[in-house]
Protein backbone atom coordinates (compact mmCIF):
# COMPACT_ATOMS: atom_id res chain seq x y z
CA UNK A 1 0.00 0.00 0.00
CA UNK A 2 0.93 3.48 -0.78
CA UNK A 3 0.34 6.38 1.19
CA UNK A 4 0.37 10.05 0.64
CA UNK A 5 -0.42 12.90 3.40
CA UNK A 6 -2.28 15.69 2.74
CA UNK A 7 -0.82 17.95 5.54
CA UNK A 8 -4.02 20.90 5.56
CA UNK A 9 -3.44 22.70 8.87
CA UNK A 10 -6.48 21.36 11.12
CA UNK A 11 -7.84 19.23 8.14
CA UNK A 12 -5.40 16.94 7.23
CA UNK A 13 -5.38 13.36 6.02
CA UNK A 14 -4.50 10.23 3.98
CA UNK A 15 -4.57 9.36 0.44
CA UNK A 16 -4.15 5.07 0.80
CA UNK A 17 -3.68 3.29 -2.81
CA UNK A 18 -3.33 -0.48 -3.14
CA UNK A 19 -5.00 -3.21 -4.46
CA UNK A 20 -7.32 -4.86 -2.49
CA UNK A 21 -7.91 -2.01 -0.08
CA UNK A 22 -11.48 -2.15 0.00
CA UNK A 23 -11.26 -5.83 0.78
CA UNK A 24 -8.94 -5.23 3.67
CA UNK A 25 -11.49 -4.74 6.99
CA UNK A 26 -8.76 -3.85 9.07
CA UNK A 27 -7.70 -0.54 7.10
CA UNK A 28 -11.83 0.55 6.38
CA UNK A 29 -12.74 -0.44 10.01
CA UNK A 30 -9.67 1.97 10.86
CA UNK A 31 -10.17 4.85 8.92
CA UNK A 32 -14.19 4.73 8.69
CA UNK A 33 -14.20 4.83 12.31
CA UNK A 34 -17.55 6.90 13.24
CA UNK A 35 -20.39 4.69 14.91
CA UNK A 36 -23.19 6.08 12.60
CA UNK A 37 -22.01 5.90 8.56
CA UNK A 38 -24.23 6.43 5.02
CA UNK A 39 -22.46 4.92 2.25
CA UNK A 40 -23.64 6.64 -0.87
CA UNK A 41 -22.98 5.08 -3.71
CA UNK A 42 -24.34 4.14 -7.50
CA UNK A 43 -26.94 1.33 -8.92
CA UNK A 44 -23.86 0.35 -10.86
CA UNK A 45 -20.93 0.44 -8.26
CA UNK A 46 -23.11 -0.47 -5.50
CA UNK A 47 -23.83 -4.43 -6.12
CA UNK A 48 -20.20 -4.42 -6.77
CA UNK A 49 -18.47 -2.61 -3.37
CA UNK A 50 -21.03 -2.25 -1.41
CA UNK A 51 -21.19 -5.53 0.58
CA UNK A 52 -17.57 -5.65 1.23
CA UNK A 53 -17.64 -1.94 2.97
CA UNK A 54 -20.55 -2.92 4.77
CA UNK A 55 -19.20 -6.43 6.35
CA UNK A 56 -15.94 -4.60 7.22
CA UNK A 57 -17.69 -2.26 9.10
CA UNK A 58 -19.75 -4.98 11.15
CA UNK A 59 -20.65 -3.52 14.46
CA UNK A 60 -22.00 -0.15 12.99
CA UNK A 61 -24.87 1.48 11.98
CA UNK A 62 -24.49 2.00 8.21
CA UNK A 63 -26.99 2.50 5.82
CA UNK A 64 -26.50 2.16 2.00
CA UNK A 65 -28.03 4.44 -0.25
CA UNK A 66 -28.32 3.84 -4.07
CA UNK A 67 -28.32 6.68 -7.00
CA UNK A 68 -28.70 6.77 -10.20
CA UNK A 69 -25.58 6.56 -12.17
CA UNK A 70 -24.74 9.03 -14.66
CA UNK A 71 -23.49 12.93 -14.87
CA UNK A 72 -27.02 13.80 -15.72
CA UNK A 73 -27.63 12.46 -12.23
CA UNK A 74 -25.06 15.01 -10.46
CA UNK A 75 -28.22 17.33 -9.36
CA UNK A 76 -29.78 19.20 -6.16
CA UNK A 77 -32.36 16.89 -6.26
CA UNK A 78 -30.19 13.86 -5.02
CA UNK A 79 -27.98 15.84 -2.64
CA UNK A 80 -31.75 16.20 -1.17
CA UNK A 81 -32.03 12.67 -0.79
CA UNK A 82 -28.93 11.65 0.88
CA UNK A 83 -29.70 14.89 3.44
CA UNK A 84 -33.62 13.59 3.79
CA UNK A 85 -31.76 10.23 4.57
CA UNK A 86 -29.48 11.55 7.04
CA UNK A 87 -31.98 13.68 8.68
CA UNK A 88 -34.92 10.84 8.43
CA UNK A 89 -32.12 9.07 10.83
CA UNK A 90 -31.08 11.51 13.08
CA UNK A 91 -27.53 11.16 12.30
CA UNK A 92 -25.44 13.71 14.35
CA UNK A 93 -22.38 15.31 13.86
CA UNK A 94 -20.46 12.58 14.68
CA UNK A 95 -21.58 10.45 11.86
CA UNK A 96 -19.60 9.92 8.63
CA UNK A 97 -20.68 9.94 5.18
CA UNK A 98 -18.84 8.03 2.39
CA UNK A 99 -18.73 8.03 -0.66
CA UNK A 100 -18.46 4.53 -2.76
CA UNK A 101 -17.88 5.82 -6.77
CA UNK A 102 -17.07 7.78 -8.78
CA UNK A 103 -16.75 11.28 -9.32
CA UNK A 104 -20.14 12.47 -9.49
CA UNK A 105 -20.44 10.22 -6.55
CA UNK A 106 -17.76 11.98 -4.45
CA UNK A 107 -19.17 15.53 -5.57
CA UNK A 108 -22.42 15.17 -4.70
CA UNK A 109 -21.82 13.31 -1.53
CA UNK A 110 -18.62 15.58 -0.16
CA UNK A 111 -21.30 18.42 -0.83
CA UNK A 112 -24.16 16.64 0.63
CA UNK A 113 -21.78 16.29 3.65
CA UNK A 114 -21.09 19.83 4.00
CA UNK A 115 -24.59 21.38 3.84
CA UNK A 116 -25.82 18.51 6.90
CA UNK A 117 -25.42 20.32 10.17
CA UNK A 118 -22.65 23.01 8.76
CA UNK A 119 -20.41 20.37 7.45
CA UNK A 120 -20.09 16.74 8.95
CA UNK A 121 -17.42 14.18 8.05
CA UNK A 122 -17.10 11.98 4.64
CA UNK A 123 -14.65 9.66 3.28
CA UNK A 124 -13.80 8.92 -0.06
CA UNK A 125 -13.93 4.98 -1.80
CA UNK A 126 -13.29 5.93 -4.88
CA UNK A 127 -13.67 3.85 -8.03
CA UNK A 128 -13.05 5.01 -10.98
CA UNK A 129 -9.14 6.14 -12.48
CA UNK A 130 -10.48 10.14 -12.94
CA UNK A 131 -11.60 9.64 -9.29
CA UNK A 132 -8.80 8.36 -7.66
CA UNK A 133 -6.34 10.84 -9.49
CA UNK A 134 -8.37 13.67 -9.18
CA UNK A 135 -11.87 14.00 -8.24
CA UNK A 136 -11.54 12.41 -4.71
CA UNK A 137 -8.63 14.50 -3.81
CA UNK A 138 -8.49 18.62 -2.57
CA UNK A 139 -11.71 19.02 -1.04
CA UNK A 140 -13.87 20.16 -4.20
CA UNK A 141 -17.28 19.24 -4.24
CA UNK A 142 -20.56 19.79 -5.88
CA UNK A 143 -23.50 19.54 -7.98
CA UNK A 144 -24.42 20.90 -11.83
CA UNK A 145 -27.35 23.22 -13.04
CA UNK A 146 -28.44 23.06 -15.85
CA UNK A 147 -26.61 26.35 -16.82
CA UNK A 148 -23.53 25.32 -16.40
CA UNK A 149 -20.56 22.49 -15.12
CA UNK A 150 -20.14 22.78 -11.09
CA UNK A 151 -22.22 25.97 -10.48
CA UNK A 152 -23.03 24.67 -6.75
CA UNK A 153 -20.71 23.54 -4.52
CA UNK A 154 -18.33 24.02 -1.50
CA UNK A 155 -15.07 22.97 -0.47
CA UNK A 156 -14.50 20.35 1.90
CA UNK A 157 -11.65 18.44 2.70
CA UNK A 158 -12.55 13.89 2.98
CA UNK A 159 -11.21 12.59 6.09
CA UNK A 160 -9.68 9.90 3.82
CA UNK A 161 -9.29 8.43 0.76
CA UNK A 162 -8.77 5.45 -0.03
CA UNK A 163 -7.89 4.29 -3.58
CA UNK A 164 -8.67 0.47 -3.95
CA UNK A 165 -6.54 0.09 -7.97
CA UNK A 166 -8.50 -3.50 -8.61
CA UNK A 167 -11.82 -1.66 -8.72
CA UNK A 168 -10.15 -0.38 -11.87
CA UNK A 169 -10.60 -3.84 -13.22
CA UNK A 170 -14.16 -3.31 -13.55
CA UNK A 171 -14.48 -0.19 -15.45
CA UNK A 172 -15.31 -0.54 -19.47
CA UNK A 173 -12.29 0.57 -21.88
CA UNK A 174 -14.19 3.91 -22.14
CA UNK A 175 -14.25 4.89 -18.54
CA UNK A 176 -10.39 3.84 -18.20
CA UNK A 177 -9.62 6.18 -21.26
CA UNK A 178 -11.43 9.06 -19.39
CA UNK A 179 -9.49 8.71 -16.33
CA UNK A 180 -5.81 9.04 -18.35
CA UNK A 181 -6.98 12.35 -19.32
CA UNK A 182 -6.63 13.66 -16.09
CA UNK A 183 -3.14 11.76 -15.37
CA UNK A 184 -2.32 13.59 -18.69
CA UNK A 185 -3.43 16.73 -17.33
CA UNK A 186 -0.81 16.38 -14.52
CA UNK A 187 1.88 16.35 -16.36
CA UNK A 188 0.91 18.79 -19.23
CA UNK A 189 0.80 21.33 -16.34
CA UNK A 190 3.33 20.60 -13.87
CA UNK A 191 5.81 17.95 -14.66
CA UNK A 192 7.84 16.81 -17.85
CA UNK A 193 9.30 13.65 -16.12
CA UNK A 194 5.79 12.39 -16.16
CA UNK A 195 4.88 12.88 -19.50
CA UNK A 196 8.12 10.92 -20.32
CA UNK A 197 7.04 8.12 -18.11
CA UNK A 198 3.32 8.38 -19.01
CA UNK A 199 4.16 8.27 -23.09
CA UNK A 200 6.96 4.72 -22.08
CA UNK A 201 3.77 3.15 -19.98
CA UNK A 202 0.77 4.27 -21.98
CA UNK A 203 0.22 0.40 -22.97
CA UNK A 204 1.05 -0.93 -19.44
CA UNK A 205 -1.67 1.59 -17.95
CA UNK A 206 -4.40 1.03 -20.72
CA UNK A 207 -3.85 -3.22 -19.88
CA UNK A 208 -4.41 -2.30 -16.08
CA UNK A 209 -0.89 -2.95 -15.24
CA UNK A 210 -0.80 -3.26 -11.30
CA UNK A 211 2.50 -1.44 -10.48
CA UNK A 212 1.85 1.06 -13.79
CA UNK A 213 -1.53 2.27 -12.47
CA UNK A 214 0.39 2.41 -8.66
CA UNK A 215 2.31 5.16 -9.77
CA UNK A 216 0.33 6.88 -12.00
CA UNK A 217 -2.17 6.99 -9.44
CA UNK A 218 0.25 8.05 -6.51
CA UNK A 219 2.14 10.71 -8.42
CA UNK A 220 -0.90 12.37 -9.93
CA UNK A 221 -2.17 12.62 -6.48
CA UNK A 222 1.06 13.80 -5.07
CA UNK A 223 0.77 16.68 -7.95
CA UNK A 224 -2.35 17.91 -6.68
CA UNK A 225 -1.63 17.62 -2.99
CA UNK A 226 0.99 19.60 -3.51
CA UNK A 227 -1.02 22.49 -5.06
CA UNK A 228 -3.81 22.19 -2.88
CA UNK A 229 -1.40 22.50 0.21
CA UNK A 230 -0.45 26.16 -1.46
CA UNK A 231 -3.86 27.51 -2.42
CA UNK A 232 -6.73 25.14 -0.98
CA UNK A 233 -9.54 27.73 -2.18
CA UNK A 234 -8.21 28.10 -6.30
CA UNK A 235 -7.11 32.11 -4.98
CA UNK A 236 -4.19 31.16 -7.87
CA UNK A 237 -1.96 27.81 -8.66
CA UNK A 238 -4.63 25.49 -8.25
CA UNK A 239 -6.54 27.14 -11.19
CA UNK A 240 -4.30 25.87 -13.47
CA UNK A 241 -5.45 22.06 -13.03
CA UNK A 242 -8.43 23.61 -14.86
CA UNK A 243 -6.33 22.73 -17.77
CA UNK A 244 -9.07 22.01 -20.54
CA UNK A 245 -11.95 21.77 -18.27
CA UNK A 246 -13.50 25.44 -19.41
CA UNK A 247 -13.61 24.29 -23.00
CA UNK A 248 -14.43 20.48 -21.47
CA UNK A 249 -17.57 22.19 -19.40
CA UNK A 250 -18.77 23.53 -22.63
CA UNK A 251 -19.26 20.68 -24.52
CA UNK A 252 -20.96 18.62 -20.98
CA UNK A 253 -23.32 21.78 -20.57
CA UNK A 254 -23.90 21.84 -24.32
CA UNK A 255 -24.62 18.06 -24.57
CA UNK A 256 -26.91 17.52 -21.15
CA UNK A 257 -24.10 15.49 -19.34
CA UNK A 258 -24.85 12.48 -21.15
CA UNK A 259 -23.04 11.92 -24.40
CA UNK A 260 -19.68 12.86 -23.23
CA UNK A 261 -17.87 11.44 -19.62
CA UNK A 262 -16.01 14.40 -18.11
CA UNK A 263 -12.99 12.87 -18.54
CA UNK A 264 -13.46 12.62 -22.60
CA UNK A 265 -14.50 16.66 -22.22
CA UNK A 266 -11.22 17.63 -20.50
CA UNK A 267 -8.58 15.57 -23.40
CA UNK A 268 -10.71 17.17 -25.46
CA UNK A 269 -10.50 20.79 -24.14
CA UNK A 270 -6.66 19.99 -23.20
CA UNK A 271 -6.68 19.50 -27.48
CA UNK A 272 -8.13 22.70 -27.97
CA UNK A 273 -6.11 25.13 -25.34
CA UNK A 274 -3.30 23.79 -26.58
CA UNK A 275 -4.35 24.93 -30.02
CA UNK A 276 -5.08 28.41 -29.10
CA UNK A 277 -1.78 28.43 -26.85
CA UNK A 278 -0.05 27.90 -30.61
CA UNK A 279 -2.48 30.34 -32.54
CA UNK A 280 -0.90 32.51 -29.68
CA UNK A 281 3.24 31.66 -30.24
CA UNK A 282 3.35 30.33 -26.64
CA UNK A 283 3.11 26.72 -27.32
CA UNK A 284 6.09 25.38 -29.91
CA UNK A 285 4.29 23.25 -32.64
CA UNK A 286 6.24 20.33 -31.99
CA UNK A 287 4.54 20.45 -28.34
CA UNK A 288 0.91 20.68 -30.10
CA UNK A 289 1.55 17.68 -31.80
CA UNK A 290 3.25 15.52 -28.86
CA UNK A 291 0.28 16.16 -26.71
CA UNK A 292 -1.80 15.39 -29.80
CA UNK A 293 -0.46 12.11 -30.69
CA UNK A 294 -0.56 10.77 -27.02
CA UNK A 295 -4.40 11.83 -26.66
CA UNK A 296 -4.82 9.78 -29.83
CA UNK A 297 -2.82 6.80 -28.38
CA UNK A 298 -5.11 7.13 -25.26
CA UNK A 299 -7.94 6.86 -27.34
CA UNK A 300 -8.94 10.38 -26.38
CA UNK A 301 -8.96 12.37 -29.89
CA UNK A 302 -12.79 12.84 -29.49
CA UNK A 303 -13.46 15.69 -31.83
CA UNK A 304 -15.68 18.50 -30.22
CA UNK A 305 -18.95 18.93 -31.26
CA UNK A 306 -20.32 21.22 -34.01
CA UNK A 307 -22.92 23.41 -31.35
CA UNK A 308 -21.30 26.55 -32.82
CA UNK A 309 -18.43 28.96 -31.25
CA UNK A 310 -21.35 31.40 -30.62
CA UNK A 311 -22.78 28.50 -28.29
CA UNK A 312 -19.92 27.41 -26.88
CA UNK A 313 -18.63 30.87 -25.99
CA UNK A 314 -22.33 31.16 -24.57
CA UNK A 315 -21.58 28.22 -22.11
CA UNK A 316 -18.00 29.19 -21.06
CA UNK A 317 -19.17 32.41 -20.20
CA UNK A 318 -20.62 30.80 -16.91
CA UNK A 319 -18.09 28.92 -15.75
CA UNK A 320 -17.12 29.98 -12.46
CA UNK A 321 -13.56 31.03 -13.71
CA UNK A 322 -15.04 33.60 -15.35
CA UNK A 323 -13.66 37.39 -13.75
CA UNK A 324 -14.91 40.72 -14.32
CA UNK A 325 -17.10 39.27 -17.52
CA UNK A 326 -13.35 38.12 -18.91
CA UNK A 327 -12.84 34.06 -19.55
CA UNK A 328 -10.01 33.53 -17.65
CA UNK A 329 -8.22 30.37 -18.97
CA UNK A 330 -5.63 27.56 -18.44
CA UNK A 331 -3.22 28.12 -21.35
CA UNK A 332 0.00 25.99 -22.25
CA UNK A 333 3.24 27.22 -22.36
CA UNK A 334 5.14 24.32 -22.75
CA UNK A 335 5.01 20.43 -21.65
CA UNK A 336 5.21 20.82 -18.04
CA UNK A 337 4.37 24.69 -18.04
CA UNK A 338 1.32 26.39 -18.05
CA UNK A 339 -0.54 29.96 -17.14
CA UNK A 340 -3.76 30.76 -16.05
CA UNK A 341 -4.82 33.81 -17.55
CA UNK A 342 -7.78 36.03 -19.08
CA UNK A 343 -4.71 38.28 -21.02
CA UNK A 344 -5.16 36.96 -24.17
CA UNK A 345 -6.86 38.37 -27.82
CA UNK A 346 -10.28 37.68 -28.46
CA UNK A 347 -9.69 37.00 -31.97
CA UNK A 348 -7.70 33.65 -30.82
CA UNK A 349 -10.17 32.87 -28.98
CA UNK A 350 -13.13 33.50 -31.63
CA UNK A 351 -10.57 31.71 -34.24
CA UNK A 352 -10.04 28.72 -31.76
CA UNK A 353 -13.78 28.36 -31.15
CA UNK A 354 -14.43 28.49 -34.48
CA UNK A 355 -11.93 26.21 -35.69
CA UNK A 356 -13.66 23.08 -33.42
CA UNK A 357 -17.43 24.12 -32.64
CA UNK A 358 -18.74 25.55 -36.07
Amino acid sequence: MLQLHVALPGRAYPILIGEGLLSDASTLSQYLNAQDILLVSNTTVAPLYAQRVQQALHGRRVLDLRLPDGEQHKTLDNVSRVLDVLVANRFGRDCLVVALGGGVIGDLTGFSAACYQRGVPFAQLPTTLLAQVDSSVGGKTGVNHPGGKNLIGAFHQPSVVVADTATLRTLNPRELRAGLAEVIKYALVFDTVFMDWIEAHLDELLALQPEALAHAIYRSCQLKAEVVLRDEREQGERALLNLGHTFGHAIETATGYTQWLHGEAVATGMLIAADMSVRMGLLPAADFQRIQQLLQRAGLDRAAPRIGAQQAMHYMSVDKKVKAGRIRLVLQEAIGRARFTADYPADALAATLASHFD
